[in-house]
């Protein structure tokens, strides 16, 4: 029998393969929205992010065409960047600004689009056969991890196995399911419909939603890997992204299920994980109460954390639950958490 094991994804996991981490991320999204014009000619600034504004403007007659507003708000973000925790605390504490929350939402698209293209997972699908380069990874935890979930396992017994697992992905990345999805076809010799199929055994949430799907997700409404999209598309992806407040409406995001997630969890694995208070909140079971596991196990990735702030963080952990958890805070990368923890994390 496999034991539930959920997997908590912060900026940190991804960055391993060269994803921004959520400081890199504010100044990415910084210089995306320094805008300035030399009368109708942009001359700083992301032009693609300006053409989407402008497309929405032209959307409803009482914004009469007037991108100003707009501009104004992105320079509001880009000044205040240096000051915020992270682009989603700052949104979440400007609630009401509908159109700063608009340009925050279009440089996190942009960004993270921008970022896939120039990370480890990205290849050009030139040929059929066209597929990440894996021996690239070899210093990253997406190897250790694949190795893991298929030790010792034939694809036809992966179901069982797959279905034990959850990913908690805070990030607006694609990188875990893309990443499964040319693994197991690549492993395993399968069609990417069957590779697909194998994803979907695995429960994956993104509490703040993504840059949209992937093709092999949803062919209809589909965002490649890396993707720059045309205006109307970056615009149509605002509404895959979520503030805190709209990831925690249980009318419009999957936070029951994530918090049922973590209520029947044998295993917590975190990895690059920040542990924000916000976060962690998201995180707590509703009725913790009624929680009975008392072999629950913890591990997390803690690299250049005080131990001040560990203590703080078990604190943190153990607070998400009724009953005592045993917890593992490692001042260690994501990929050398699985190296040290093998058999802890084995199935």
């Amino acid at each position: 029998m496999n034991d539930n094991t959920v997997y908590i994804i912060g900026a940190g996991a991804s960055q391993e393969v060269n994803l921004p981490t959520g400081y890199e991320l504010k100044r990415m999204i910084a210089e995306l929205l320094d805008m300035d014009f030399d009368y109708d000619k942009q001359t700083r600034g992301d032009r693609l992010i300006v053409m989407a504004l402008r497309e929405y403007v032209k959307q409803s007659d009482d914004r009469r065409g007037d991108i100003n507003p707009y501009l104004e708000e992105a320079q509001h973000i880009k000044d205040a960047m240096p000051q915020a925790i992270s682009i989603d605390n700052f949104i979440d504490t400007q609630k009401g600004k509908d159109a700063l929350a608009l340009c925050g939402k279009l440089s996190i698209i942009r960004a993270i689009l921008k970022s896939e293209k120039d990370s480890l997972l990205y290849f050009k699908k030139d040929h059929v056969d066209s597929t990440i380069q894996f021996g690239a990874l070899e210093n990253t935890w997406y190897l250790p991890f694949f190795q893991l979930i298929t030790e010792n396992c034939g694809k036809d017994d992966l179901e069982g196995r797959l279905k034990s697992i959850s990913l908690i992905v805070f990030n607006y990345d694609r990188c875990i399911e893309h990443f499964l999805l040319y693994a197991f076809k690549n492993y395993y010799r399968v069609s990417e419909q069957e590779a697909s199929k194998l994803v979907s055994y695995i429960n994956i949430y993104h509490p703040y939603g993504k840059v949209g799907h992937l093709p092999w997700q949803d062919p209809n409404n589909a965002t490649e890997y890396g993707e720059t999209p045309k205006a109307l598309k970056l615009l149509k992806l605002v509404e895959s992204i979520k503030t805190f407040t709209e990831g925690t409406n249980p009318d419009s995001s999957d936070i029951v299920q994530i918090k049922e997630e973590i209520n029947n969890a044998e295993r917590l694995v975190f990895l690059g994980f920040a542990f924000h208070k916000l976060n962690m909140e998201f995180l707590k079971p509703k009725n913790v109460s009624q929680l009975d596991k008392t072999h629950r196990k913890v591990f997390a990735t803690a690299l250049g954390m005080s131990l001040s702030d560990k203590n703080i963080v078990i604190s943190q952990i153990n607070g998400l639950f009724k009953n005592a958890v045993y917890s593992e805070l490692s001042n260690l990368t994501c990929k050398k958490l699985f190296s040290e923890f093998w058999r802890s994390l084995s199935f």
